[in-house]
């Protein structure tokens, strides 16, 4: 099966880009369609296979019990916003983090000497970190441009604007993921997908998404294609008798497959046929791939990481070369019962990306393949009584055998409700942007320069397009 040849996707980007601009005018739309396809030109696809592999924490991770002071100044100054959770509190103890210290190297010195910890249910990827496979990224958000305090307080938004919407779920959900409130059509996993389609033999396989619809991997010509833990996602009816009778199945084929002469009955009738050819095509790819490494499968998150790791074994099957891939698990959103539930979300998120790089290692491609953690937004510092609240700038971590790991990125928040990089409760003001986060990573995977800001829009508003913690 071959899918798709770059000739024709550059054409059919040129010509919906055109499309979509020609309300600004014929010339400004064809300057700006020749200008994606050099664009297009500029990605790099050497070096062999890679992926990008986003896991993407729901509700908004409580990122002060994700990595927590152990220094003995910086943890009492935790315990005292946050209180001990043997006290009613929502702080867990200095003791329970002994085993999941992570000891930064002798030249970074943190802010006021903190040393950090892992929740202490995450032991496998505070190993990751000694072994230098995963690096924590301190207090990064959405941002439009560098702010201070001070700034963000200001009136003057057009000289310091602020993104839209902050602190609303779906909102920060999708700028996280698009640079864009809800209504964002592509996502910054989308639009390295563009780039990345003439790389692949089957475009199709392109973006990935294992765990729902999400913009983060819509582009303006790379679609996601849906799999389910157990591999592509059939249509019920298609492979077996309805009903016990096979004639109906063969209807059911016929009616959601014959051509018409509408062309939105055309367009739904094609892809419906793409979808039931491909289902096959993919099932018959991952069943040649056996993996060793335990997933546990009664861990949600697991299982989509599982079948990402399926897919990236059968990599020459489906003819690809790049791939970005989504997965996600839901339950952040802790107002109240933070202490207990967190921990647990935690362990089966660390048990999670630890499977999946040893997967990677077992595959041959841990070099080659990069997962990192996003989520809607942190939380505030201090306590609502058994929880916190939403936030803005976070701690996230990335893991995989091309990063820079064993040594923290970003700069580390004060331990205080009312500091310079704080916005009220201890909402983080952050000091590292979403749009620094993702052009690091776009870097890596083969995104030019010049194709940067399609990738991460305000990147030129910041001093650090490249954070370090990849390998050139």
């Amino acid at each position: 099966m071959h899918i798709g040849k770059s000739i024709e996707i550059s054409r059919r980007a040129f010509l919906r880009r055109s499309s979509q601009l020609a309300v600004a005018g014929a010339a400004s739309s064809y300057a700006l369609g020749l200008a994606g396809l050099s664009e297009a030109a500029a990605f790099s696809s050497a070096g062999g296979y890679k992926a990008l592999v986003c896991v993407f924490l729901y509700g908004g991770n409580d990122h002060a019990n994700l990595l927590i002071p152990f220094d003995d100044a910086n943890y009492a100054r935790y315990a005292a916003i946050r209180g001990r959770a043997s006290d009613g509190g929502i702080g867990l103890s200095q003791s329970s983090l002994s085993s999941t210290v992570l000891r930064q190297p002798d030249s970074q010195t943190l802010t006021d000497n903190m040393r950090l910890a892992l929740a202490p249910t995450m032991p496998r990827l505070a190993a990751r970190f000694t072994e230098g496979r995963m690096a924590p990224l301190l207090n990064v958000g959405p941002l439009i441009v560098p702010l201070t305090k001070a700034q963000y307080e200001s009136d003057n938004n057009s000289s310091y604007p602020r993104p839209a919407k902050l602190f609303s779920h779906n909102d920060q959900q999708s700028t996280w993921q698009s640079s864009a409130p809800e209504g964002s059509v592509t996502g910054w996993g989308g639009r390295m997908g563009d780039l990345a389609l003439s790389s692949n033999r089957n475009t199709m396989f392109t973006a990935i998404n294992a765990s729902g619809n999400a913009v983060f991997l819509s582009g303006e010509t790379a679609l996601p294609y849906q799999v389910s833990s157990s591999g592509a996602v059939t249509i019920n009816g298609l492979g077996r008798r309805v009903y016990g009778s096979s004639a109906t199945s063969a209807a059911i084929n016929s009616l959601m497959t014959t051509h018409h002469g509408h062309v939105f009955q055309q367009d739904h009738a094609q892809t419906v046929a793409r979808s039931i050819s491909y289902g096959d095509f993919v099932n018959d790819a991952i069943g040649g791939v056996s993996l060793s490494t335990d997933f546990d499968e009664g861990n949600s998150l697991a299982g989509q990481l599982k079948a990402v790791a399926r897919l990236i074994g059968a990599r020459g099957a489906l003819g690809v070369n790049r791939q970005v891939f989504m997965v996600g698990m839901g339950g952040f959103d802790h107002h109240d019962g933070l202490i207990g539930s967190h921990e647990a979300l935690l362990g089966a998120l660390d048990h999670a990306m630890d499977a999946f790089y040893r997967a990677t290692v077992e595959l041959g491609v841990a070099d080659q393949v990069t997962t990192f953690t996003a989520s809607d937004f942190g939380r505030t510092l201090a306590s609502n009584g058994d929880g916190s609240d939403h936030g803005w700038g976070s701690h996230h971590m990335i893991l995989g055998g091309a990063v820079n790991g064993g040594r923290f990125y970003g700069r580390a928040p004060e331990i205080s409700v009312e500091g310079n990089d704080q916005v009220g409760r201890g909402r983080l003001l952050p000091t590292t942007s979403v749009d620094e986060y993702s052009a690091t990573l776009a870097k890596w995977f083969g995104v030019s320069a010049s194709e940067m800001p399609g990738i991460s829009p305000n990147i030129g508003r910041f001093a650090a397009p490249d954070l370090g913690f990849m390998q050139s």
